[in-house]
């Protein structure tokens, strides 16, 4: 690969990282500022006048300004008689002075931006300033509101449909508005639409609205003016004020104000609107790879003679129209007659139609206008693909947003293109419109493939469209088939959006990177990053790094542990190559067994804090309740480790909502079958790296979880080993003396309950088949051949290895060792240790192996790091460590002479924290074990509260102790003093030497010289107290009240606050803590201590000495087999299924779903209801209108009974009726004889005549056949070449030429070679592609001037012979092979087409001849040499509908199909 390919490779977080850093080291926004500026003046220009000529009125140029507003150099002499002025050539662009932030005031203080350009502006510029310097995100839909620019009445049913749908579609799609920016008419429509928005959705995704205005007919546009400049100006709007000119809109967001020089000239923005509009429409979409552009639609509201303008200019360029019938005028009048036959559309009737809409601005309109105006409206509806016209009476429920991007689909679905429909998916992931997708895409009649969708997929998942995964899914694609390539997977990956993981990803494999060039050799790269790529060894790496040591890897790690087949340039260095194939394709052939499409999909979104299509991908997942346990995990160690707060939250939130979806799927199991919910719970998991449900959630610390009833009944289950949980105390106590009565039944054992249910169930079936006669049997002795009766030693070992017994046992013979502790301290502890103290030592080293033997007991593969942190942190190994560390320095001082008192002092100590110690075996209690929790909280308020309190303790005793005591030097009875006796005063115990009545001066030491007695206070000559006791008294009642009232009275109510907080939880922590304390006992030695020595010199001599491996414990762990695996997940998934359902039947009938439905039942009646009260005065007007026609036609056929009555002799005296049709109208019989299906030479009509700007007269449908009179018909004449046998001032010449299909609006030959017929010939070569004749293929010519396919052809003087263009671009001898078998084809067609070029007195008449030829034909062999060397010149193509050829071509085609027994 390439350096240039393997670009798109690269760890894309790399740039993610260096943009991050780059973001913190942010320019300061006066700096931003100062470059935008200059930015600005180097690219963007205003215009203005430089020579000033006075107009009509005085002071006044005639570009409109005043004088002072020209510059000097502009103002000529009175007596300058030079030049007279030219706005071409008198004004010139200058840079721009208007631009910045524009603030409009009033309430809410609206902000925008706005630039004053230049029309002659480069539309690139203009671009670069919306998304690199305005900051707008590039838009995935472009909306053109165009229409009425004055003030209209719109009704309010219309006015809030438009606005809502309008503001959805933007808002839904990421479009861009553009308007024409000013206060009035429909922008400003589109302006209270956006602030409607602004109001109900605060800041969540701002709507673009931007106005493209006219710099001149802006009012008050003088506070926008600086040179540098406004950071904001203040704009104000005075509509009271404006006269003639316009106020911009405050609700618009941007503006683009466009100066040609000129002063109050409306429309100089139309032609620079138009340019921006194609330039963005030509920019790509914003989806990665997607080859298209983006989509324009053009929304029509109102609008007079230049809006039809807009609405045929935007069709003629492809851009779909939606126009809303019931605004007015021209909108109107295209909705009203574009359900009508062409054949009615005719120029009175748009005539009347003008008339009607218009009113009194129908009396400027001339006939030639009308006649125009007629023939764009039949041209628009000629085009019903790119027009939707939106009606309120349609059931389409009031949708405009619907409308609108409807709209847009139809236009790409009248594309030929064969990927049309996947143009319009694209389209539709872009807008993120499920529902368009939905209705207008996914239809019954559409069948899919998975492999089709991949793309879609791919591209739903990367831009986050959770809506679009769910209904792709749903649609056929399969997840497996979609991940079945690693690199898919990976891709996804590089893909990422930025995120925590992301981040720690891209610094893994940096990291990696580094290694590996450290371990080869190999210098790094001038370019960052070049080779690194994101593989999925990297993403195991991270997610075994987050899930746990204890897991096995997701994604098995490669061979060998380089990547540099990605980049480097030794080939030899790739993984397969290097270390043989059949490694390799074991690898693969261990992921395709272990992988799951659902859990990687469910893995990629969990790692992205993505909530939505991690949903989407769980109910995908096989083994789901190891998925949501195993991203709890994940979530709360990302939320550990990330620095980002908030982020943090949401995924403790994740987390917590995952803890749920296990909870609840697992009640659904437990409740169907407890036997196979307890599988689940200890099952290994391939999916999730060999572990189990129960080992993920005790590291996720989900003790929600924890305590469900079916994981605390394993956990019993467990602790009772195999005796049964059904068994009391006192029995298996009693047991534990007496072990022979276990063989007497008073124990129950598990396995006597199974066999015993097992007989009672084949009674059962025996008492079945006794009574029906029934000689069905089952299998019944395949369990109890597998489960037998214990034995007696079976029996005795399971009692002694049951976890309750190990835990009942070591509470004995822990009381014993308390028990002989206390004797030897109290009674025996001599000089020469006893033999009971010897026992002691003996004791307490088993208890040391113990605790060494759980330090390295590691089943679970945590490693020695993360066993020591979970050692440590248990409060109970804290004791254990202290209190053996205690008794070894109290045995090393008590063996010495000197310590030997010291030594029983420390073993005093020591016996406190052995007693303490003994609280552990209350855990094991459903009842005692809570309260050691809140112990356990209280005792962590107990210590802040004695910080608080020592406060008060240290400030009363250091200021009594200075009174009272003068230069105590005695550190002991200083202690005492300050802290010792402050303390007992909050018990109670008040002290006499701070009252002078109660002083003893026995009691004390005056010069503090007994060192049995305290020094006495200061004494005065009458040896009395000389401190103050009043002062001593104040100091001691403040003491007390405000540690013995307020601190103790704190405490309680701490304490209170804690019970009541803790204590809901108690029961769910002592659930969750209950785990430790049984696996604990169910891996110990079943010989209690100082008997369980013997069980560690047996576990020395297996491990160290032979070197065996250790025991495995099945009760928390087991590896099922295949099929019972298989059969285990299918049925989780189908509680999963029930889960699901029961949990949205929840949210459909909870409160809050129950508002909102009635909520949207209100709005929708409300909606109907407005509805119905303008329908029913729109039918009246309906009604009426009809009644109106009805008698127009009446008078029409009485006229033409008079016309009939006069031609056949009868006088008629009455004048002509004024309603009757004008001389030049057409008779309703002339027309039906003169249409066609197609219409008539429309292509020949077309306003502009091909690659010219010559403009054709507008000839309406009515008026193409030369029978009918048209009076006003005032064709131009055109010719390419001077050398015309007939002079354009010679009509009677032309006259001799004439189109046998009607006018079309251009004399003379055009572009055509002669006057008259010019004869063209089109070859349709076929073949059938196979022997079977499946499939018949045509030849086509790819055409550079057109850029499009074409049937081989051109020019000819007779149709004996191939055209000589034809020689370019075949060689000689096959054109001339060609030719010798032209003779041999069959006339499909000869006659007149309908072409551009066509003109009132030169056509184009085509033969279309068809040359079949045979496969194995020296012709056939010819031509397909010539497609192979051609380049794609001349290529064969299928005949089918995905035809790409021009309609008279295609027409031809058909023809030629039928001819072969085939449909195009």
């Amino acid at each position: 690969m390439g350096e240039a390919d393997s670009d798109p490779q690269l760890v894309h977080t790399l740039a993610i990282t260096a943009a991050c850093k780059f973001k913190h080291h942010s320019l300061s926004p006066s700096y931003q500022r100062h470059a935008f500026t200059s930015w600005v003046k180097d690219n963007i220009c205003k215009k203005e006048c430089c020579f000033f000529e006075r107009d009509a009125r005085e002071d006044v140029c005639k570009c409109g300004y005043s004088k002072s507003e020209h510059t000097d150099e502009a103002i000529k002499p009175d007596d300058f008689t030079g030049e007279t002025w030219n706005r071409y050539s008198h004004i010139q662009e200058v840079p721009t002075d208007a631009f910045g932030d524009i603030s409009f005031g009033g309430l809410g203080q609206k902000t925008g931006k706005y630039a004053r350009v230049s029309t002659d502006t480069s539309t690139d510029i203009l671009y670069h300033l919306l998304t690199d310097h305005w900051k707008l995100s590039p838009p995935n839909l472009l909306i053109s509101v165009t229409g009425g620019a004055k003030n209209f009445f719109m009704k309010a049913h219309l006015k809030n449909l438009f606005h809502r749908g309008l503001i959805k579609v933007a808002q839904t799609t990421g479009a861009w508005i553009i308007t024409g920016g000013t206060h009035t008419g429909v922008m400003k429509h589109v302006g209270q639409a956006v602030q409607d928005y602004a109001l109900s959705h605060s800041m969540q995704g701002k709507i673009v609205a931007i106005g493209v205005a006219t710099w001149g007919v802006i009012h008050n546009r003088g506070t926008l003016v600086h040179s540098e400049g406004c950071f904001p100006a203040h704009y104000l709007m005075d509509q009271m004020g404006q006269g003639h000119l316009s106020c911009l809109d405050n609700n618009h967001t941007h503006f683009l104000l466009v100066d040609d020089g000129t002063h109050g000239h409306y429309g100089v923005e139309i032609e620079l609107r138009s340019r921006l509009e194609k330039c963005i429409s030509g920019k790509r979409l914003g989806i990665k790879d997607s080859g298209m552009t983006i989509p324009v639609v053009c929304v029509v509201l109102n609008g007079g003679p230049g809006t039809l303008d807009t609405i045929y200019n935007a069709m003629l360029n492809g851009t779909p129209c939606v126009i809303f019938e019931g605004s007015g005028r021209t909108a109107d009048v295209i909705a009203l007659v574009s359900g009508l036959p062409m054949i009615q559309v005719t120029i009175a009737l748009i005539q009347q139609l003008m008339k009607r809409f218009f009113g009194q601005e129908f009396e400027n309109f001339s006939d030639q206008k009308i006649i125009e105006w007629t023939k764009k409206i039949q041209d628009i509806i000629r085009m019903p693909h790119l027009l939707t016209i939106f009606r309120m009476n349609d059931d389409n429920r009031g949708d405009v947003d619907v409308a609108i991007l409807q709209a847009l689909l139809k236009a790409s679905r009248a594309s030929t293109s064969t990927d049309c429909w996947k143009r319009q998916l694209e389209l539709a992931i872009a807008w993120n419109r499920v529902d368009i997708a939905n209705t207008e895409i996914f239809t019954e009649e559409s069948q899919w493939k998975s492999s089709d969708l991949h793309w879609a997929m791919f591209l739903a998942l990367v831009s986050n469209k959770p809506q679009f995964v769910s209904l792709l899914l749903e649609n056929g694609v399969s997840l497996r088939d979609f991940l079945e390539d690693e690199e898919t997977l990976c891709e996804l990956y590089k893909q990422m959006p930025n995120c925590f993981f992301l981040r720690k990803l891209s610094k893994r494999v940096h990291s990696a990177c580094r290694r590996r060039r450290k371990v080869f050799g190999i210098r790094a790269r001038g370019r960052s990053g070049q080779g690194e790529k994101i593989s999925l060894t990297h993403v195991s790496d991270e997610v075994h790094h987050l899930l746990g040591k204890f897991t096995q890897p997701l994604y098995p790690p490669s061979t060998m542990t380089s990547h540099f087949d990605m980049s480097m340039d030794d080939s030899s260095m790739s993984p397969c190559k290097s270390q043989g194939g059949s490694q390799c394709q074991l690898r693969e052939d261990h992921m395709e067994g272990q992988r799951d499409a659902g859990r990687d999909l469910f893995l990629w979104a969990v790692l992205q804090n993505n909530k939505e299509l991690a949903e989407i991908a769980w109910e995908q997942c096989k083994d789901c309740i190891s998925a949501a346990l195993a991203a709890s995990q994940i979530l709360k160690k990302m939320a550990v480790e990330g620095s980002n707060a908030d982020e943090a939250q949401d995924m403790q939130e994740l987390s917590s909502h995952y803890e749920k979806h296990a909870i609840g799927v697992f009640s659904e199991c437990h409740n169907s079958d407890e036997e196979r919910a307890r599988k689940l719970l200890v099952r290994m998991s391939g999916f999730w790296g060999r572990t189990t449900c129960l080992r993920l959630a005790l590291e996720a610390d989900n003790k929600n979880f924890i305590a469900h009833s079916g994981v605390q009944a394993l956990l019993t289950q467990i602790w009772c080993g195999e005796l049964s949980v059904d068994n009391s105390v006192w029995r298996v106590l009693i047991c534990m003396v007496f072990f022979p009565l276990i063989y007497t039944g008073f124990l129950v054992f598990r396995r006597d309950e199974i066999l015993q249910r097992e007989a009672e169930k084949h009674e059962e079936q025996k008492s079945v088949e006794s009574v029906t006669g029934s000689t069905l049997r089952t299998n019944r002795h395949a369990l109890s051949k597998r489960l037998k009766s214990l034995t007696c030693w079976s029996r005795l070992v399971y009692l002694y290895n049951s976890p309750q017994v190990k835990f009942y046992s070591n509470i004995l013979f822990y009381f014993a060792f308390l028990l002989l502790f206390a004797v030897v301290l109290m009674i025996d502890f001599q000089t020469t240790p006893s033999s009971g103290e010897l026992v002691l030592y003996v004791w307490l080293l088993s208890l040391v192996c113990e605790e060494v033997r759980q330090m390295f007991h590691d089943p679970d593969g945590f490693g020695f790091h993360k066993k020591a942190n979970m050692y440590i942190s248990d409060l109970w190994n804290i004791l254990d460590v202290l209190s053996i560390f205690l008794f070894i320095v109290g045995l090393v001082f008590r063996l010495t002479t000197k310590l030997f008192y010291a030594g029983k002092i420390f073993l005093c100590i020591d016996f406190v924290v052995f007693c303490l110690r003994l609280m552990a075996i209350f855990t094991i209690s459903r009842t005692l074990g809570p309260k050691i929790i809140i112990v356990k909280r209280m005792m962590m308020d107990l210590f802040f509260f004695m910080f608080l309190l020592s406060i008060w303790v240290v400030a009363y005793g250091v200021a009594t102790q200075g009174i009272l005591i003068h230069n105590e030097d005695r550190l002991d009875w200083i202690i005492r003093g300050v802290v010792y006796e402050p303390y007992l005063i909050i018990f109670g115990n008040v002290p006499r030497n701070i009252d002078n009545a109660e002083f003893d001066v026995d009691s004390c030491s005056i010069n503090g010289t007994d060192p049995l007695k305290p020094k006495c206070p200061i004494l005065n000559d009458s040896q009395t107290p000389a401190f103050p006791g009043w002062l001593t008294i104040i100091m001691l009642c403040v003491y007390l009240l405000f540690a013995n009232i307020l601190l103790l009275n704190l405490l309680i109510a701490i304490f209170n606050f804690t019970f009541q907080e803790v204590q809901d939880n108690t029961d769910r922590i002592w659930k969750f803590q209950r785990y430790e304390l049984i696996k604990e006992y169910h891996s110990r030695p079943a010989a209690p201590p100082p008997f369980i020595i013997l069980s560690h010199i047996y576990l020395f001599i297996r491990s160290v000495v032979l070197r065996r491996p250790p025991n495995t414990y099945k009760g928390f762990k087991k590896d099922l087999g295949h099929i019972e695996d298989e059969e285990l997940l299918s049925w989780e998934a189908l509680m999963k299924d029930r889960y699901l359902l029961s949990t949205q039947q929840e949210q459909s009938q909870s409160m809050e779903r129950r508002i909102l439905d009635t909520a949207q039942k209100v709005t929708t009646i409300t909606d109907l209801l407005e509805r119905e009260e303008e329908t029913v005065s729109a039918a009246i007007m309906k009604r009426l209108v009809q009644l109106e026609e009805q008698v127009n036609q009446s008078t029409k056929a009485l006229q033409w009974i008079m016309d009939s009555l006069k031609s056949q002799g009868f006088s008629v005296k009455e004048t002509q009726s004024p309603t009757s049709a004008p001389a030049d109208e057409t008779p309703d019989y002339l027309s039906k004889t003169s249409a066609t299906e197609g219409g008539i030479h429309v292509n020949s009509r077309q306003f502009h005549y091909p690659n010219t700007k010559v403009t054709r007269f507008p000839v309406p449908e009515e008026k193409v056949p030369w029978k009918v009179s048209f009076s006003l018909y005032s064709p131009n004449y055109y010719a390419q070449d001077s050398d015309d046998h007939v002079d354009g001032s010679e009509p009677e010449a032309l006259d001799n030429y004439r189109n046998p299909g009607g006018r079309t609006g251009m004399r003379g030959r055009g572009v055509l070679k002669c006057l008259g017929p010019n004869r063209n010939l089109d070859l349709v070569l076929t073949r059938w592609r196979d022997s079977e004749r499946s499939v018949l293929e045509y030849l086509t010519v790819w055409d550079e001037t057109q850029g499009i396919l074409m049937l081989p052809g051109g020019p000819v003087d007779s149709a004996d012979h191939l055209p000589v263009n034809l020689k370019r671009t075949m060689e000689k001898k096959l054109y001339e092979a060609i030719n010798a078998k032209l003779s041999e084809g069959k006339k499909v067609f000869e006659g007149y087409v309908d072409d551009f070029r066509n003109t009132d007195n030169a056509w184009v008449e085509t033969t279309v001849i068809n040359i079949h030829l045979a496969t194995t034909a020296q012709v056939t062999v010819d031509i397909n040499n010539m497609v192979r060397s051609s380049h794609g010149t001349l290529q064969w193509m299928e005949v089918s509908s995905k035809a790409r050829l021009s309609s008279n071509q295609r027409n031809s085609l058909q023809l030629v199909a039928a001819l072969h027994n085939r449909k195009l």
